[in-house]
């Protein structure tokens, strides 16, 4: 019998483990991340019973605005390519920001696996939340890209009051589990909503940019841009991407300080 429950618990735990976030990954990139820093302060969040990373770049002149920050499929919250650049850019604009460590497994896992890890989004997002809330910021938006997008949406079809704005950065849509599928998810968004996306974005957010927008005919404030020669990544592009976000933001928010 004793031998029956080890296998039993032993079998029980690698499931759980199958189904988390690779931790080993993140210290990885943690390591990589706070050695290097320098623009912006490491912090570390706890969420439930995980200790996670977070990047907090305050705004050159105070507000009390700030914006989450949710990077792309398995890399982190320092990440060159769109992150970095809207995690920096957008405290120049009065919109201080932190960075999160979104959920992440090992390298060439398949988009899929990604669905079990999306019941680890609310409790990081909520962490983060809270974090800006005690330095002050009265008005929080979600800025994400590509994943981080579909992670995103999902919280929010859960009609989160917290936030006031959301900007979807390379936005797809159509997989099989509903948790990933912004499609599913957008029916249910109501905060104000950009999708943004390049005219030479991947094949999976040109494809459904239509079914977006019909997804989202309940939101009066969904709005949809494509972004002349930008590919998925926005690169060579990135003070382009930056400007659109923050005057999106800009209009959107409001901006009285406090």
């Amino acid at each position: 019998m004793n031998n029956l429950f080890a296998v039993l618990l032993s079998f029980a735990l690698l499931l759980s483990a199958a189904h988390a976030s690779d931790l080993e990954k993140e210290k990885r990139w943690a390591d990589q991340i706070v050695d290097a820093l320098i623009d912006g302060e490491a912090e570390w969040l706890q969420a439930k019973d995980t200790e996670f990373l977070a990047i907090y770049t305050e705004a050159d002149e105070l507000h009390s605005r700030a914006a989450l920050v949710l990077h792309g499929i398995g890399v982190h919250p320092d990440w060159p390519q769109v992150v970095y650049p809207l995690r920096t850019g957008l405290p120049a604009q009065g919109w201080s920001t932190l960075s999160l460590q979104m959920p992440v497994l090992a390298n060439n896992v398949p988009y899929k696996d990604y669905a079990p890890l999306f019941e680890e989004v609310a409790p990081r997002i909520e962490a983060g939340v809270a974090f800006l809330k005690e330095r002050g910021a009265r008005r929080i938006v979600i800025v994400a890209h590509s994943l981080g997008t579909a992670m995103a949406t999902y919280y929010l079809s859960g009609g989160d009051q917290d936030i006031a704005a959301f900007v979807g950065v390379g936005m797809s849509g159509g997989t099989e589990d509903p948790r990933m599928d912004n499609l599913v998810s957008l029916t249910k968004v109501r905060v104000p909503l950009l999708d943004l996306y390049g005219q030479h974005d991947s094949d999976g957010v040109l494809r459904t940019s239509a079914e977006r927008a019909k997804a989202a005919t309940g939101n009066p404030a969904y709005s949809q841009v494509q972004v002349p020669g930008a590919n998925h990544f926005f690169d060579g592009q990135e003070q382009a991407l930056t400007e659109i976000v923050v005057d999106w933001l800009n209009e959107t928010v409001p901006t009285s300080r406090e």
